[in-house]
């Protein structure tokens, strides 16, 4: 998701959703794939995030990773 271009100071995002797996393993997965190279053009900073839901606790994890360019 990159911002629009009335809120350019703001970062854009890769966010990958994982299910009954880990937030961690999600993170790790826009890394392997390189999932962040779709942005390779943007100039401003990027945010990974990794989401779980736990379908036995009906909770969800996150994990946040800024990459500065």
């Amino acid at each position: 998701m990159i911002p629009r271009p009335c809120h350019l100071d703001k970062p854009a995002i890769v966010i990958e959703l994982k299910w009954d797996k880990s937030a961690v393993g999600a993170i790790e997965q826009i890394r392997e794939k390189q999932y962040g190279n779709a942005l390779k053009d943007y100039q401003g900073n990027l945010l990974l995030a990794g989401i779980n839901y736990n379908k036995k606790t009906k909770k969800h994890e996150c994990v946040i990773e800024a990459i500065q360019k």
